[in-house]
């Protein structure tokens, strides 16, 4: 009987994980949206920026967050 490899496993677990983070980072980034702390919208290439209304500006992407002011 062939073993089982446990990689396939902890790749799952950690891609789970991440996903689970970044739905809560988004889900707390559309609480400052809802209370007018920020603003956000899509770029013309497709990106998402969000606008702190201190004036720091961000670029989301699909795995990081950049601040670009």
């Amino acid at each position: 009987m062939a073993r089982t490899s446990t990689a396939g496993a902890h790749i799952e677990i950690t891609n789970g994980a991440a996903i689970d983070a970044k739905s809560q980072v988004f889900a707390a980034i559309g609480e400052l949206v809802d209370d007018g702390k920020a603003e956000w919208r899509r770029t013309a290439s497709g990106e998402i920026e969000l606008r702190l209304l201190s004036g720091e500006v961000f670029v989301l992407g699909e795995v990081s967050v950049t601040r670009v002011a």
